[in-house]
Parts: C-alpha cells; structure tokens; sequence
C-alpha cells in the first residue's frame, strides 16, 4: 500500500514537471516571436513631463524633447523652462540595430501669451488674420462702457460684410505675426493699404492716402500704409483708459481687461488714432478684439465707436 501511494506521488511529480517544462518551452517560444515596438506615454504637470517608452525586445532608447534636450534613459522626466508646444520624439533599437522612431505632441503650460504667439518653438511666430467668417460676438459698437450696439449697424455681423456688403474684401488678406520675443510684423499684401478709420485718414493725409472709402457709412475705408519694423506689449490684466464721447472729460476706464499694444505705427486690424487694443477672447485659433474709432469731425481724435472683429489663425 505504501509502495502504491510512493507510486502514484512519483506519478503526480513527473507529469508536474512535465507541465512546468512545457510552460517554459512555450514561454522560451512566445519570447522569441514577441515583435519589436515602441511607443510613448507620457503624463503631464506644469512644465514637467514624465515620459515612459513602452517597447519590446528594444535594447536602447534616444529621446529628443523639442527643445534642444535628449536623453538615453528609458523613461525620463524632463522638465521645459518655457510653456508651448513640442514635439517629443523617441528611437527605439533592438539588438540587430532595426529602429522605430515614435512621436508625441505636447502643450505644455500653455499662457495666453503662448496662444497668441506659438510659444518659443514657434520659429516664424504666430500670423493671425481677419475673419471673414466673423463671429457671434463681432459687431459695430459705441465707445461707452457698455460698448452697445451701434444703431444702424448689423449685430452680429454677417459673413464677409466688409467684402460683399462694402466692397473691401481686402480687409481680410492682411496679416499680423506675433513672435515669441515680443517682436511684430504687418504683411499689407500687394494693395499696400489697410483697414482704416475715414476720418484718421482725412486727418492724417488729408485723404491723400484713401485707396477705399467704401466703407464711409460707418467712417471706415482703407488707407496706405508702410509697416517698419515694430514690438508689441501684451498685458494680461489692466485698467484701461481711452478717450471716448461717453466718458466723463472725455475719458472711459475698462477694468480688468487685457491687452496689446505697438511700437511706433503698429497696429492690429484697424489703422486709428488709437493703437491699444481690447482682448476679449484668445484661444489657441482665433481671438476676439476691440479695436476704436474715431469717426466724428466734432470730437478729432476722441473715440466715438468700436469695431469689435474677430481674427483666425493662418495655417
């Protein structure tokens, strides 16, 4: 009985390790036919980044950051000093020298200032140009503190109203680039003129530099003008004062609004008396402006509405 029993646990031990040298075998197997990948995690916080190359059968890992740094580690945490966007990119290689090259796009710590200039990555800035599309929120409006809807004027505005309703299609083309160092460029395509304020125009040049007056119901047109070289100011949060017809002295206050503002003769959207500009919304493709105007010959240079326009990015 007990040479039985010694027998049949003999038996158990044998077709045990059967079953264990099977599984080996077929992990030893499955090993081997595992393919070589790659591919990227990552997770973000602030400005740093904490990456993790899942591959396979890999036996080296080289990543580029987009900013000038690298790495051989296999899953490293980096850190960018300026918010942005980047492209990280991780080669993997497996011991026959065979690559996979994967790539990540990355928005890291992204300010207002960084949706309106591309960030420090963005090499040629960021251009931004009127909407012919417009917006729900663009409209023609009085210079009070309300900025209410002018009278007369369609609010909303309709699509392309400076083109089909008022013959100054050219309003769209201009472009406006932003760069990351506070520097600025106007391109005023090959018309040389731009959107403008009529009287500013009759002002300034006596109305010698009015190539479009088509807009002269609502003391708009467009002017020549020849950008030079410029900088901008953008301010995140400040109390505003510009002259307007509706402020007491001649004077309004907006508080807490943010803004831009130009070196010299630059501007953004509408060559006026006034260069600073209102920025009611910004997001990664277009933003939304309040930019003045000076339109009655009884208050020169005093602003009396707003033209409230939005702009796209330029792809």
């Amino acid at each position: 009985m007990k040479t039985s029993n010694a027998n049949v646990l003999l038996g158990l031990l044998a077709c045990f390790l059967l079953i264990l040298s099977s599984c080996s075998s077929d992990d030893d197997s499955n090993a081997e036919s595992i393919p070589f990948t790659a591919d990227i995690f990552h997770s973000v916080n602030g400005k740093g980044v904490a990456f993790q190359g899942i591959t396979n059968n890999a036996i080296s890992w080289n990543w580029d950051f987009g900013d000038g740094n690298t790495s051989t580690q296999k899953n490293p945490i980096h850190s960018y000093s300026e918010g942005g966007y980047y492209t990280a990119v991780l080669t993997a290689a497996d011991e026959t020298g065979a690559t996979i090259v994967k790539e990540v796009e990355l928005a890291i710590d992204i300010t207002p200032y960084v949706l309106l200039t591309g960030g420090a990555t963005a090499e040629s800035g960021k251009t931004w140009k009127l909407s012919s599309a417009h917006s729900d929120g663009d409209y023609f409006a009085n210079a009070d503190a309300e900025l209410s809807a002018f009278d007369g004027a369609p609010a909303p505005l309709p699509a392309g109203i400076f083109g089909a309703g008022l013959g100054m299609g050219e309003v769209y083309e201009d472009e406006f680039t932003f760069f990351f160092d506070g520097s600025y460029e106007q391109d005023v395509k090959a018309d040389g003129a731009v959107f403008s304020g009529l009287l500013y125009q009759f002002v300034t040049t006596g109305g010698a530099g009015i190539v479009n007056d088509g807009g002269a119901d609502f003391g708009l047109c467009t002017g020549m003008f020849t950008p030079e070289a410029a900088t901008f100011t953008y301010t995140e949060s400040e109390n505003m004062t510009v002259s307007s017809v509706y402020g007491p002295g001649g004077m309004l206050t907006y508080n807490g609004v943010s803004t831009l503002d130009f070196s010299g003769e630059a501007f953004i959207g509408l060559k006026d008396f006034q260069q600073k500009v209102i920025i009611q919304e910004l997001t990664d493709n277009s933003m939304r402006l309040v930019l003045f105007l000076a339109a009655s010959q009884d208050f020169i240079g005093v602003n009396t509405n707003a033209v409230i326009l939005t702009f796209e990015v330029v792809k």
